[in-house]
Order: structure tokens, then sequence, then C-alpha cells
């Protein structure tokens, strides 16, 4: 299998502003050649931060930033082999569409007939023949979307960086584009480090996502991995619903943790963990089952409080005898479960995701914890 080629690395990056606030802090990311990264977040977690450093429009305040293999560090951003696309568009309104797309071209005085055949790729790329003599103000938002990409792309950038452009396009336009831009750069090969914080935009696009919280890295995974297996209790709760219970590791065999919560002992998968310590468990809301009896395995009582039909899916909400609420997406819920049936839930142990409680001590007495029995 052929080594993937590191493009874009990023090796112990932070950024601190004059007020001593550390807004990005010690961020190691290599990013490969020809892959679609997402760094995903709430606003204010660093990403866009982090997206203008690699473009050279920040300074890194300690670290270093490789791109190809070579360092940046001091390099203006017109000396990078980056171009970048902002949700602003940031076309020239004077200007044709032909013309916002081949100023780049024009400023390296490229020859007029290499121009016309790049400009021409493109507008064939991103689907807008017959539109080149158009101005900004005759176009569609995700028209203007497209062209401001074209720009970027046009030079042969080794990386476009994509800071939320999508964000000021409506939901159906926003859901068309998504799709656009991964088969345009499926078609161009070129690495895009793309920012945003949609959560179903980062999993629709993405080879990888990176989710940042609070200027760190809490993950960076394939999108499906990211959903199935979160590593921390912020991406477990950023990333799609879940259900999220605190407990107790109380003993483990070799298939699997027997671990105490408030509402008694459920199983779940997970290696690396020893009895007494502290943990969460994700449970997806899909993944629970409702029924009527009490099986042998991961089985709650619980009372429906809330339905939600949704056209493909039925949403449930039931309440455990502690009052901790359980979101349940049942699929297949033509079924007789109504408000106010007191019903069990199920799922299996394979789909309790453990995750590692870092704030919390080591527990000694299990039969005392918050109540368990």
């Amino acid at each position: 299998m052929k080594e993937k080629k590191v493009i874009v690395s990023l090796k112990g990056i932070s950024k601190t502003y004059d007020n001593d606030v550390k807004v990005v802090k010690n961020i190691d990311l290599d990013i490969y050649e020809g892959e679609f990264l997402t760094i995903l977040g709430a606003s204010g977690c660093g990403k866009t931060t982090t997206l203008r450093m690699i473009a050279g429009f920040e300074d890194v305040s300690s670290g270093d930033i490789c791109i190809d293999g070579s360092s940046v560090i001091g390099v203006p951003p017109y000396k990078r082999q980056v171009n970048t696309a902002f949700q602003s568009y940031a076309l020239f309104p004077h200007l044709s569409v032909y013309d916002n797309i081949a100023y780049g071209l024009k400023v390296k005085k490229v020859s007029k007939a290499e121009i016309h055949e790049r400009v021409s790729h493109m507008l064939s790329l991103i689907r807008l023949d017959g539109y080149e003599k158009r101005k900004p103000a005759q176009l569609s938002g995700g028209q203007k979307q497209r062209v401001s990409i074209a720009r970027a792309l046009i030079n042969n950038p080794k990386v476009l960086l994509l800071d939320e452009p999508l964000g000021a396009l409506d939901l159906n336009l926003r859901k068309q584009m998504q799709l656009e831009l991964k088969t345009m750069q499926k078609k161009l090969g070129i690495t895009f480090i793309y920012i945003t914080h949609d959560q179903e935009e980062a999993l629709t696009m993405s080879d990888r996502i990176a989710v940042m919280h609070k200027g760190i890295l809490e993950q960076v995974c394939s999108p499906k991995e990211l959903y199935m297996k979160p590593k921390t209790k912020y991406v477990a709760e950023f990333i799609g619903e879940s259900n999220i219970f605190e407990g107790v590791v109380k003993d483990r065999n070799s298939d699997n943790c027997t671990v105490a919560i408030e509402s008694g002992n459920i199983l779940c998968s997970g290696d690396g963990y020893v009895a007494g310590q502290m943990v969460y468990v994700c449970i997806r809301p899909e993944k629970v089952r409702i029924t009527r009896k009490a099986g042998s395995g991961n089985s709650l009582p619980a009372e429906i409080k809330e339905q939600i039909f949704t056209g493909n899916m039925m949403k449930h909400i039931a309440v455990l005898s502690n009052g901790h609420e359980i979101k349940i997406a049942d699929i297949a819920s033509y079924n007789d479960i109504n408000i106010g049936d007191k019903v069990y839930l199920e799922w299996d142990a394979k789909d309790a995701v453990m995750i590692k409680n870092p704030t919390s001590p080591m527990a000694e007495n299990f039969d005392t914890l918050r109540g368990v029995q």
C-alpha cells in the first residue's frame, strides 16, 4: 500500500494574543495530499485562527507549519502554495465571471491562450458555462460561491483553504453545494482544508474530521469513527445526538465491562479500563430499542414521555426511574408505543461506547456510589 504524502504539517502550533489569551494550544496535525480534511468546532474554538495561520494571515506564536515539506514561518501569504475561499465570496463586483476567475492568472502574466483554456475548464467544472459575461450581481448565492472557489483553484494551489464558504447559503442550496464541492475536490485531487461549525456538513464531505474545542484538538479521524467511537465526552455530545451516562467500572471480563450507573448496571465494550475507574458511557439514540418485557442484557425500566414523528423516523424521549431522559430514534416505529407507556430500554454492549472521565477520582465503594444498588 502506497504511503500517504503529508502536504501540510502543523507541529505544536499555538496562538496567543496580546491579552495573554491562548486561542490555539499546541496543535499537532498532519494533513495528506488529496485529502478533504474538515476542522470542526463551535464558535471561538480556534478553528479559523488555525486556518489563518496556515494561510499566513496570522503569525504563529510558537511551533512550525510546513507545506510540502518546507517551513512557511515568516513566508507571506502570496508566496505560500495555498489559496483561500471565504464565506463572503470577495468577488470584484465590476468584473465579469470570466475576469474574476482569470484575475490571478493575469496578475502572474499568463498568456491569453492559456488563461482562456484554464478559465473555460473551470467554468465547465463549476457548471457555469455561458455565464462568463455576467457580473456577480447577476448571480445567485450558490453561483457566486462557485466562482469564488474557481478563482481560488485556477492557480493550481497545493492546498485550498475554505473558511465556512457555505455559511451564507440557504439550507437546500448548502446541501447541494456540499456534494458539488466534494465531487470537485475528488476530480481535482487537491487537498481541501475546510472550516465549519456544522457537524452534518463535516460528516457529509470529509475524509477526516478534526474536532476542536477551546483551542485543542479533541479527536481526528474518519466521520464514521468519530460518530461511532467518540473519544471524549465533548465529541460525543457535539457530534450528533447522544445518551450519556456517568458511572464507574465495576468489573470486566474478556469481552465486556460492567459499569455501575445510578439506574443499575450496564454492559459496555471497551479495552484498557480497570475496576474503580470513573467513565462516561455513550449510546446513540438509534442503538436503543424499546421493549415491553425486561431482557437479560442491558434493560432499564422507563416511561415514554414524548414522541416526535419526523416522516422517516419516530423519535421518543423516555424517562428512567431517577429522572434521566433517554433519546430513542426508531426508523421502524409503526408500533403501539404511546406516551405514558411503561417500557424497557435495551441496547447491545458493543453499542455502549466507554469514554474516560479524566476529572473524577477512582471509586472504591460501588454500593454507595450515588445510590447505586
